[in-house]
């Protein structure tokens, strides 16, 4: 594993071995993205912590943007649950199962991608696996990055995690139906996000209620012809 995402032994991973693997990476990412581009289709990064909310999101989606196509690869350590729930939802869906890697990788993508019916979709989801670490390094060929973030999380995330939240391009700000229920101040999470994020950009959501899905459904288009 790295030494860059905290998920390895430094003292064993060398800079130079890390580097290749990265640049190997890299490489794959390149050739996904030219499949995505060829195909004109979307395809998004979609990262955050367990729970925050993201297969319910793309069942949101789903249910609010009916008109379009969606396919979705979902990365998990042990199960196909996510995945079967996206594809109860009307998504194409494949699961990614890692065993012990806290992320997906270019290669990953890439095998998975020649075992789903993906390139007539107009958007391509990769649910990455719950973390707010290693995700953000690798790079899948995406066009886009959004980070889910929770109202549950506490407001000090971004700070505490900046390489995520840096790599954004987008954070939706999930469930927040519940902050009747809480004491969340979202001045912080705003503030916090200014400080890590290059062109902080927040939208409010939730998948219980619809509120934000149309605010959602037009970033989503807007992507697609950036």
């Amino acid at each position: 594993m790295c030494d860059v995402c905290g998920c390895g032994d430094p003292e064993k991973v060398s800079v130079d071995v890390h580097e290749r693997i990265l640049s190997g990476n890299d490489r794959l990412a390149r050739h996904n993205r030219e499949h995505f581009g060829a195909h004109g289709v979307l395809a998004i990064n979609l990262m955050g912590s367990p729970g925050s909310g993201k297969t319910a999101l793309l069942e949101a989606t789903a249910a609010h943007l009916p008109r379009l196509s969606f396919a979705a690869l979902s990365g998990d350590l042990a199960t196909d649950h996510d995945a079967a729930r996206l594809t109860r939802a009307g998504i194409r869906s494949r699961a990614i199962t890692t065993g012990t890697a806290c992320h997906l990788d270019a290669d990953m993508v890439h095998h998975a991608l020649h075992h789903l019916d993906w390139d007539d979709a107009d958007c391509l989801f990769i649910e990455n696996v719950g973390n707010l670490v290693c995700p953000a390094i690798y790079d899948l060929g995406q066009r886009a990055n959004v980070v889910l973030l929770s109202v549950t999380e506490g407001e000090d995330k971004p700070l505490k995690y900046p390489v995520m939240f840096k790599a954004a391009d987008l954070v939706l700000l999930t469930k927040i139906d519940l902050l009747p229920h809480l004491e969340v101040d979202l001045d912080a999470i705003r503030d916090g996000l200014a400080r890590v994020m290059p062109e902080p950009a927040l939208l409010p959501v939730s998948a219980r209620t619809g509120e934000g899905m149309e605010a959602w459904a037009d970033w989503l288009k807007q992507a697609s012809h950036g």
